[in-house]
């Protein structure tokens, strides 16, 4: 069996979100962590499990980045992760998969399918094995009780129900696990 970590250098894991109904909001998570374990060279059987610190989130604004870490949003205080785990791999193509897994944000699992394109491997530097990846999906933030919302005076909302996932992930193969007898 495979293994492979999610190299933080070489990834971003981010999500837009509008604003005002007109405009985009991008934001990203600084500090995370993904495992991918795999027995076929095509990650048609991975099971991925992911963490962001909810710490870590950017959108460029600090005042904005302040409030998305309160009771409003994610309430870090009382739930610091993020996580995903895969439950199922369903292989569309030689390069696109179907992923179907449990993210949790803050103390609440739903359901979530992604999108996955495999890049490929190849051999980097040093000779280790290094997979790419771009994932996108989007999921309901009421879903997760992130529910903060405002009205404009024109009747509008302030920030949309629906979040667009999008990641691009560098994997390194670190050990090869035997399987056991």
């Amino acid at each position: 069996m495979a293994q492979w970590h999610i190299d933080p250098a070489h990834s971003d894991v981010k999500f837009k979100i509008k604003h005002l109904v007109v405009s985009t909001v991008t934001g990203r998570f600084g500090d995370f962590n993904a495992v991918i374990e795999t027995e076929n060279q095509d990650f048609s059987d991975a099971r991925i499990s992911f963490e962001a610190d909810v710490n870590g989130i950017n959108t460029n604004n600090e005042q904005r980045d302040a409030h998305l870490k309160s009771p409003d949003f994610f309430d870090a205080a009382k739930h610091p992760k993020i996580t995903f785990r895969s439950t199922s791999v369903t292989p569309v193509s030689e390069a696109e998969l179907k992923v179907t897994g449990d993210l949790t944000i803050r103390g609440v699992t739903r359901s979530v399918l992604l999108d996955v394109s495999y890049n490929g491997t190849v051999a980097g530097f040093g000779g280790k094995k290094v997979a790419g990846f771009e994932i996108t999906g989007m999921i309901n933030r009421f879903d997760y009780g992130l529910t903060w919302n405002a009205m404009t005076e024109a009747g509008g909302v302030v920030v949309s129900s629906d979040v667009k996932l999008d990641i691009a992930a560098e994997f390194n193969q670190v050990e090869e696990v035997a399987k056991a007898a």
